[in-house]
């Protein structure tokens, strides 16, 4: 059954089906707040609710959620309310696996622009044209971000093994 022909609430509940681990660690990624994650979580699936949307496909689907919920994390983050309220919650991330959580707090502790761009190219496997397109940023921009962020992420881990292709 294709999109189009879903009702609307039909479209919300595959979305949120398909696509909810995916919007909550992008949520994780910048806000480090439980309560925080929840509030644009349902933020973004209200919105596709509203605008009664329809995607060519799934991917044009999957990188609206991911566009959608990384402006409204960062109108969060740039909140009044966000800047003047201390979180009381502690920052562990609920990852079992020790070497998979120091790879996503190393991951968190990057620039905003090196953050972005590894997340969307390794946890979502979007290649560097669509994070162009996504991010608005030309492709050798990105080329670069991940280039940086990967030495980055070498340096904080300590690898001295690292090599990637495109």
């Amino acid at each position: 059954m294709d999109i189009a022909s879903c009702g609307t609430n039909d479209v919300v509940t595959k979305a949120l089906q398909k696509y909810s681990d995916m919007v909550r660690r992008i949520c994780f990624m910048y806000l480090h707040n439980r309560e925080d994650v929840e509030d644009v979580f349902q933020e973004v699936f209200l919105k596709l609710l509203q605008t009664n949307i329809v995607f060519k496909s799934e991917e044009h689907e999957k990188a609206w959620l991911c566009r959608v919920t990384i402006n409204k994390c960062k109108d969060l983050c740039k909140s009044f309310w966000r800047k003047n309220v201390d979180s009381i919650e502690d920052r562990e991330i609920p990852f079992v696996d020790r070497a998979e959580r120091d790879v996503l707090q190393a991951v968190l502790s990057l620039p905003k622009k090196f953050k972005d761009v590894i997340y969307l190219f390794y946890y979502e496997d979007y290649s560097v044209k669509e994070i162009s397109e996504m991010l608005d940023q030309k492709e050798n921009t990105v080329y670069s971000n991940l280039h940086r962020a990967r030495k980055l992420l070498k340096q904080k881990l300590g690898g001295s093994d690292y090599e990637y292709t495109f």
